[in-house]
């Protein structure tokens, strides 16, 4: 091969080189889909601050990422599985939609994880709580990022059978999230010596809790548990302290409580409440410093989600930068070999069935004297290894995991 061959060989393949890269971002553009409730019940865990969080971090990247514009389309899934697989198809094979965030009711997200994993996307959980979206329902598309029922029921159940809460009722959010929450309280109450006396439903969502928490009172047990969140978790959070559900001796437990149903209730109704976290906005001069800028933008402080929302997309798309590319699977598998070390997890990791294992926290509410201004709520009584407060794969269900 003479010299000139060599040279027009060489550059060639160097344009097809370069040609390549740029090509493996499609249309020279990463589009994400942010999916949530925007107006009901879980309106203020999620919602719209939860945007922010999210356009919060396309900012810090400057709003583009290997030269590619990044983009957000958004849709109110109005808690509907219906309306999210319809919403999440027409993103993935119209709007060409790479990755899909938000996802906050576990029965939308188990739904719209099914669309997502049939076009070979991606989807970043951190809304929803079922530990059977990384279980039964994990998909090789998506990630659950910020918590779910499993470190839920190991940090509250356990502590508070072990202060003497021996005997438990549950009020149960009648649908996938609510479902998978009981079970792995069930389970972790009966291994730490407890028993559950009885259990009851109720529709998701729930204006009035009466009848429901008059059965709770009348079970005679130590402890009433709630297995549901957002406005249902306030609402009878409130119905139990116009009964007296606690000056008549029995605990009440929130399973799944987020900083701003804390501050829809107050200090004086929410004191002494024990709850686990997945992350508090006071934790550490990080998180501090990164929930001011979060205050600055939607004036309130931030929850476990708006944190997870916002370290998750960064993750994203540094691993699209790193390689280049927004292939669905190029792109996870790149988020699994890289640790998570940010405001929101310390030496955090993404497993095979798609968890990413952090640390939890098991928190109380302050007492009003305590608290220094109304967002200054939680006291971390311990953390919780994320070894520890994550499903074991051992007992995973996952087809994912090696050996299942």
């Amino acid at each position: 091969m003479t010299m000139m061959k060599k040279l027009l060989t060489s550059a060639v393949a160097s344009a097809l080189m370069v040609g390549g890269a740029q090509a493996e971002i499609s249309n020279n553009t990463v589009k994400i889909g942010y999916l949530a409730d925007m107006s009901g019940t879980y309106r203020d865990l999620a919602g719209p601050n939860g945007l922010s969080a999210l356009e919060m971090a396309i900012a810090d990247f400057g709003g583009t990422v290997k030269g590619a514009k990044i983009e957000i389309v958004t849709a109110d899934d109005r808690n509907s599985p219906d309306v999210a697989s319809s919403t999440v198809r027409r993103w993935l094979e119209n709007d060409n939609v790479d990755m899909v965030a938000g996802l906050v009711a576990s029965s939308v997200t188990i739904a719209a994880t099914k669309v997502i994993e049939e076009n070979n996307k991606l989807g970043l959980v951190n809304g929803s709580a079922a530990s059977s979206i990384t279980n039964e329902h994990c998909t090789p598309n998506h990630i659950h990022y910020a918590y779910d029922t499993y470190p839920l029921s190991v940090g509250t159940p356990t502590a508070i059978v072990k202060e003497g809460g021996k005997t438990w009722y549950i009020l149960t959010a009648d649908y996938a999230f609510g479902h998978s929450l009981e079970a792995d309280v069930t389970r972790m109450v009966e291994s730490n010596g407890g028993e559950i006396i009885g259990s009851i439903r109720h529709p998701f969502p729930t204006p009035d809790f009466s009848s429901f928490i008059l059965q709770a009172q009348a079970s005679g047990a130590d402890v009433v548990a709630l297995a549901n969140a957002g406005a249902d978790t306030t609402n009878a959070i409130t119905t139990a302290a116009e009964f007296g559900l606690t000056q008549s001796g029995q605990t009440l437990a929130a399973l799944l409580l987020f900083l701003t149903d804390v501050h829809a209730l107050g200090a004086e109704t929410a004191q002494g409440i024990q709850l686990t976290t997945g992350w508090y906005w006071d934790k550490d001069k990080e998180a501090r410093a990164w929930s001011d800028r979060f205050f600055d933008e939607t004036g309130v402080r931030p929850t476990m989600v708006h944190a997870g929302i916002y370290s998750s997309a960064i993750h994203y798309l540094n691993a699209v930068a790193a390689t280049g590319s927004d292939d669905s699977q190029t792109v996870r598998k790149q988020m699994m070999d890289t640790p998570i070390n940010d405001m929101f997890a310390k030496n955090g990791r993404i497993r095979e069935d798609g968890r990413m294992v952090h640390d939890m926290y098991l928190a109380q509410v302050k007492t009003p004297e305590e608290s220094t201004n109304e967002w200054d709520l939680y006291k971390i009584i311990r953390t919780i290894p994320g070894d520890e407060a994550f499903r074991p794969l051992s007992d995973s269900k996952c087809k994912l995991v090696s050996g299942k």
